[in-house]
């Protein structure tokens, strides 16, 4: 019962922040989202950690839905 106690909350994040983990060095890179690009995004963006490049998706789902977001090597 107290390792059940002992687990951690899922922590939510605001809703103009998204996640992923670079492809290269596997650090989590919290993001800026912006809805206003369109429901589908993709752009490249350096990884702060290992400075390689990356393509970064996001996907908008419906409303109350998590965006969806992810990256691969460029």
């Amino acid at each position: 019962m107290i390792a059940a106690m002992k687990r951690r909350k899922k922590k939510c994040r605001p809703a103009d922040e998204g996640a992923y983990t670079c492809p290269t060095c596997g650090e989590q890179i919290v993001i800026p989202l912006d809805r206003s690009g369109g429901s589908d995004q993709q752009y490249v963006e350096d990884c702060p950690v290992c400075c390689n490049p990356n393509i970064v998706h996001v996907e908008f789902l419906e409303e109350g839905e998590s965006p969806r977001v992810w990256a691969d090597a460029e």
